[in-house]
């Protein structure tokens, strides 16, 4: 079954744009109506039900289009955003596991979106309690955008939806091939199909610290550090962590300016 969609954007050229390449190289897409303003767009979203909506973000706090899914009352569909902006904004973005591609447009990139998409439908339909847990995920995105910095939330995609955790939570993470484990305080771990050097640009430096290649630390839970017999991390539950032998000495600075 084909995704119904929407693409919303203030430039004419740029729906258009849009509206080849969907129609050239992402077959299971059907699009449904464009708009250019957001009056518009809460008026074709509201009466044409979509599955998706391609939604271009204007300002670098994204402003009106965040204030347009605000506006709607029935947010059953799913958003791919579109930007230009880079940076500290993609970071908010891979935070939040919401969805985006960069102007201009990569056609790799906007078929990965797709099927990103499309796997994500199909968990939505099966749980549609989880639309208020990704437009939470998306509420979490703007505020990271509008301060610019580093969120306090991190959100993981799972088979059954999404999962908003707080980052003062994670004691550590382990990468586990191309995905990562992360361990929290109260004992529980969580498998997130995302690597560990996403999360290392996810997460703020200050305060977690990627001491090996398998592992990231939160300092906030570092007791102690050893080097006999080798270098580790010892942390507060107990857990000893390799340190990196080309990572010691940055670590120790890292330690001593605490």
């Amino acid at each position: 079954m084909k995704l119904k969609a929407i693409i919303v954007d203030d430039e004419d050229l740029a729906r258009k744009n849009l509206t080849m390449l969907l129609e050239e190289y992402c077959e299971n897409v059907e699009i449904i109506g464009d708009a250019g303003n957001v009056s518009d767009a809460k008026t074709l979203i509201e009466s044409s039900k979509p599955d998706v909506v391609f939604l271009d973000i204007r300002m670098p706090s994204g402003s009106e289009g965040f204030d347009l899914l605000e506006q709607i009352e029935n947010r059953d569909f799913l958003v791919i955003f579109v930007t230009a902006f880079k940076d500290y904004a993609l970071r908010a973005f891979q935070a939040n596991a919401i969805h985006y591609v960069l102007k201009p447009i990569d056609i790799e990139d906007l078929v990965d979106a797709v099927d990103r998409i499309s796997s994500s439908k199909t968990t939505f339909a099966d749980n549609p309690e989880n639309f208020e847990t990704y437009f939470e995920s998306i509420k979490n995105l703007s505020s990271s955008m509008e301060s610019e910095g580093y969120g306090n939330k991190v959100a993981i995609s799972h088979t059954k939806g999404i999962k908003l955790i707080h980052i003062e939570d994670i004691i550590y993470l382990e990468a586990s091939g191309n995905c990562t484990v992360l361990y929290f305080n109260d004992g529980t771990r969580y498998l997130d199909t995302r690597t560990l050097k996403i999360y290392e640009g996810i997460l703020n430096p200050s305060i977690f610290y990627r001491i090996h290649k398998s592992h990231i630390i939160n300092l906030e839970y570092l007791k102690e550090y050893l080097n006999e017999d080798g270098h580790f991390a010892v942390l507060k539950n107990g857990k000893l962590l390799s340190v990196a032998r080309n990572r010691v000495s940055t670590f120790v600075r890292t330690l001593k300016g605490l």
